[in-house]
């Protein structure tokens, strides 16, 4: 996608977020943050906002450690795999709303979100263009991590979201070591 798109994309979590909680968020964590997109563009919009953007890969967390230094602290980069921040205390159910663009398969990006958001957070999840949500989003696997969905939205008539808000605990036994949700996913 052409930048200006990435940036709109990105603004429809804004739009999205806000929509659904009915004001900003007090914390934000992008999960595999690649760029820095959406978190970079949330961290712009919520001056008062915590964001934390996380990636597995060396370069690209060196990237934005260097991009995010004036951001006053609040803008915190971690390098590292969501299956194992989600295991860390300071981390675990530690944020009120989890974004994921391009992240992982419905089943991996559920399981590796919930473990760090709060209960009643929001998870919110980019959808594939001009796919059927609804059977990407099984009641039963969302409710083995302590997730609902809400219905799928949309924002400028392009880009599709969906919502998924924490009712519960996520259970001690997720995520699962590295590599097996990707390989043996819930759902």
């Amino acid at each position: 996608m052409p930048l200006s798109d990435q940036v709109d994309h990105a603004l429809g979590f804004v739009a999205t977020i806000e929509e659904s909680l009915g004001r900003h968020p007090r914390s934000v964590l992008d999960l595999g943050t690649g760029g820095g997109l959406p978190g970079l563009v949330l961290a712009s919009c919520w001056p008062q906002c915590q964001v934390v953007l996380i990636d597995a890969n060396e370069r690209r967390t060196s990237f934005l450690a260097t991009e995010t230094e004036g951001a006053d602290g609040r803008v915190l980069v971690l390098r590292g795999r969501a299956e194992e921040l989600g295991r860390i205390a300071d981390h675990r159910e530690a944020v009120e709303v989890v974004t994921a663009r391009s992240f992982g398969a419905p089943g991996v990006t559920a399981e590796c979100a919930s473990p760090l958001v709060e209960v009643d957070g929001l998870v919110v999840v980019s959808e594939p263009p001009d796919v059927e949500a609804n059977d990407r989003w099984p009641s039963a696997g969302l409710q083995a991590m302590g997730l609902v969905a809400r219905p799928a939205t949309r924002f400028d008539g392009r880009f599709g979201f969906r919502v998924l808000e924490k009712v519960e605990t996520c259970p001690d036994r997720f995520p699962r070591r590295v590599g097996i949700p990707t390989k043996r996913p819930i759902f």
